[in-house]
């Protein structure tokens, strides 16, 4: 997959020399080359291969990192928060990379999320086309049989959009408790995907987590553990979505 393209005044703006405002003033100005040229178009789109320099200092090019975290509840999949409520990198302290979220969990939502600065990476895992596993474990209210679970893999509409499932397992049963533990696979993540499909079944989430994501999984990991994927992980992943 080709590199993904960035407009060039928020490349700027996210290698720290200035803000995006700025950027685009010095880009006006004349001030800014891509590959040793002069550019002074605000739509220019630049990729990570490409050499920018600003004021004739040449950005510096981040070596491209990769984590698996395990994302406690009660955690916003971001990097700010206007609330000031806890975010994913908050617990990353240790990372000197600007790294971000590979798609989201939801805030009450627990399970592994992968972060990175490298966009391609970023955009290749996320691209809808490219079905990668993601395995969820959800406990839900109520006891759902199999012919139920069975119209997940159709799908269900829920606010104008389809909802699919791939796969489900039943796990465990609580009759006294009127619970089930079900398995679910998915192959994209819409906004509260999980939730929605099971609300609309009539069988709402009340603990909802992500065990898997293609070949990754959690083992040994606590709740705000996180660790770098290793190069053999990070090239499998790549593989499973060019391949899936």
């Amino acid at each position: 997959m080709p590199n993904s393209l960035e407009r060039l005044q928020k490349v700027i703006a996210q290698s720290g020399v200035t803000s995006r405002r700025k950027a685009e003033k010095l880009i006006a100005e004349g001030k800014v080359k891509v590959n040793n040229k002069v550019v002074t178009e605000l739509g220019t789109k630049v990729t990570s291969n490409d050499d920018v320099e600003v004021n004739g200092i040449l950005l510096e090019k981040e070596v491209p990192v990769y984590y698996m975290f395990y994302k406690p509840r009660g955690v916003i999949s971001s990097i700010k928060d206007d609330k000031g409520r806890k975010v994913v990198t908050d617990y990353l302290g240790e990372v000197e990379e600007r790294i971000y979220p590979i798609g989201r969990l939801d805030y009450d939502t627990s399970g592994l999320l992968l972060l990175t600065n490298d966009g391609d990476f970023a955009n290749l895992l996320m691209h809808p086309s490219h079905g990668i596993d993601k395995v969820y474990v959800a406990k839900v209210k109520g006891i759902p049989s199999k012919s139920e679970l069975n119209t997940l893999r159709k799908g269900i509409r829920s606010d104008g959009e389809l909802l699919k499932a791939v796969g489900y397992s039943i796990l465990s049963v609580d009759k006294q408790k009127k619970t089930t533990i079900v398995q679910l696979t998915l192959h994209e993540g819409k906004n509260r995907h999980i939730r929605r499909m099971m609300d609309e079944l009539g069988y709402p989430v009340s603990k909802l987590k992500r065990e898997r994501y293609g070949m990754l999984t959690l083992d040994g990991m606590q709740p705000g553990d996180y660790r770098p994927l290793t190069p053999h992980e990070v090239k499998k992943m790549r593989h499973l979505a060019v391949n899936e």
